[in-house]
């Protein structure tokens, strides 16, 4: 993985976006700037409405801002056509959701590998990388199960695995806890603290879940679109209790 820890992957300036709502518009960026390092988990935390996931979506090539420029491992996001989008997310990006996203006709492993094929690695490359994945996030003994015999906490270790084993640069989650219980939140959050300290990704989670906070090296808060402040904290301890 290219990228040395503590350098910037992602710098993004003067984003704003707004949408049209009934006969009016509301602005749901304000001109908002922001950074991600390799290595580091940055939170982004907010009530319901603040933005956060409108920015998620503006940084990773999901959603297009009104104006405003992002720079991702060097390259300026949105002056490339929207197929070298596509595939810059594909080569170099992972995404975790809050709903999982994951095929219901498919088991475990081959919610991985399929990822994993779209890169060009061939079947039995693909196979045991994601073994491989699985295996990290702890579901060596669930690789054949499909989403309907797996729980909750299962379901998203599944797709932390299948965003892993891209080995991407830029790890993208988006309310990765909310519909999981303590230990399993807890189990999620390690696994985010585990990709930026030992992959080196730089991991950005937006969440409006304050038992994050503890395992973050940098926490930005944001409400009505607009960054309020930006803490770097001196260390994030791996293994902080969880709801605390």
């Amino acid at each position: 993985m290219s990228g040395s820890k503590n350098t910037n992957a992602l710098v993004a300036r003067g984003l704003a976006k707004g949408f049209k709502v009934g006969r009016g518009r509301v602005e749901v960026l304000k001109t908002v700037d922001f950074t991600a390092r390799h290595g580091d988990v940055t939170m982004v935390m907010g009530p319901s409405g603040s933005g956060k996931s409108t920015l998620i979506a503006t940084l990773s090539g999901l959603l297009r801002p009104d104006s405003g420029e992002v720079q991702a491992l060097g390259q300026a996001l949105w002056t490339l056509p929207s197929g070298k989008i596509d595939r810059f997310r594909l080569d170099h990006c992972g995404f975790i959701f809050q709903g999982f996203n994951l095929f219901a006709a498919l088991t475990a492993l081959e919610q991985v590998t399929t990822v994993l094929k779209y890169k060009g690695l061939s079947p039995a490359e693909a196979r045991e990388k994601a073994r491989a994945a699985l295996t990290e996030v702890g579901l060596e003994a669930r690789m054949n199960q499909r989403p309907s015999e797996l729980s909750g906490g299962e379901k998203q270790r599944v797709a932390i695995a299948r965003a892993l084993a891209k080995d991407p640069q830029l790890l993208f989650a988006d309310e990765p806890t909310s519909a999981l219980d303590g230990e399993n939140g807890q189990i999620v959050i390690r696994l985010l603290r585990r990709a930026a300290t030992e992959h080196g990704a730089a991991v950005i989670c937006v969440t409006h879940d304050p038992r994050l906070e503890a395992f973050a090296d940098r926490v930005i808060h944001i409400e009505d679109g607009k960054i309020l402040d930006d803490i770097q904290k001196s260390a994030a301890p791996s293994h902080a209790p969880f709801g605390a």
